[in-house]
């Protein structure tokens, strides 16, 4: 089974942002400590699909790695979709994470290119405070939104990551603002080393939807990467559930692999 290309841009792009990442042929743990609530910073990923029976030591290894930590998050590195033993994890209150991984050399203009919003790299103070100010509302309209205290922190240490990165010289966060400055919609992209960039948390504004906002941002992101980056290879993940994956089609991603984890929310660890 190959390893999967999601898993290794997710640990490129965790390394930008300061975290502490250590293989061993049983487990790869990846440790974020300047931003311990990111569920996804701070996670064991498994070189193969658990079998029959794996779970409670997959349990005691994460407690083991992570003490005192109240979720718990499992991802496999593999790109074939194998899943291994489900059902214990799901019985033990796992969601199963199955994501579509879309690659392309090149992205293509959406057909509706949106001409009135202002689409840049975010710059000074008031750009990145726009760009949490779109999160929470992103957060606030999800239908399982996550507590507001816990995921500003989130957040506001996410941006942080992303800011030091971007200032370093591996990538940008993009916003498309309206005349006043609000921030309508964003994304990042950063560098994953070897021609290869991927994009992170493409978000939309409950208000500002179907405007083709997402679309034009991905597509002018990419272009600018494959500029300045030199960018051969775009990666971006998706939720097959969610429409987001049809919108990355049709700016010229096509899929490639099969992202998978398994995620446990604090209320059930």
């Amino acid at each position: 089974m190959s390893p999967s290309l999601a898993y290794h841009t997710d640990l490129a792009l965790r390394r930008q942002e300061g975290a502490a990442i250590s293989r061993t042929p049983q487990r790869t743990v990846i440790r974020s400590p300047n931003n311990p609530t990111f569920w996804w910073g701070n996670f064991l990923l498994m070189p193969r699909p658990p079998a029959s029976g794996d779970l409670e030591r997959w349990l005691a290894a994460f407690e083991a790695e992570f003490p005192g930590t109240t979720h718990r998050a499992f991802g496999i590195d593999t790109a074939d979709g194998e899943a291994g033993d489900t059902g214990a994890f799901q019985a033990a209150g796992f969601e199963v994470h199955r994501d579509t991984v879309l690659t392309t050399t090149q992205t293509v203009p959406p057909r509706r290119l949106n001409h009135d919003a202002h689409l840049r790299p975010l710059e000074g103070d008031a750009d990145w405070q726009a760009a949490l100010t779109l999160r929470l509302a992103v957060n606030a309209a999800d239908p399982a939104p996550l507590a507001q205290d816990s995921y500003r922190d989130f957040a506001t240490r996410k941006l942080a990551a992303y800011r030091a990165a971007q200032a370093a010289g591996r990538g940008a966060v993009w916003g498309a603002f309206d005349d006043s400055g609000r921030m309508l919609s964003g994304l990042g992209i950063f560098d994953a080393g070897q021609g290869v960039a991927r994009y992170q948390s493409v978000e939309t504004h409950p208000e500002a939807r179907s405007r083709g906002l997402a679309g034009t941002l991905v597509h002018t992101a990419g272009e600018r990467a494959r500029q300045t980056l030199g960018t051969r290879t775009l990666v971006i993940v998706a939720d097959p559930g969610y429409h987001a994956q049809q919108l990355y089609e049709r700016v010229g991603f096509r899929p490639t692999e099969i992202q998978l984890g398994f995620q446990r929310r604090p209320a059930l660890a």
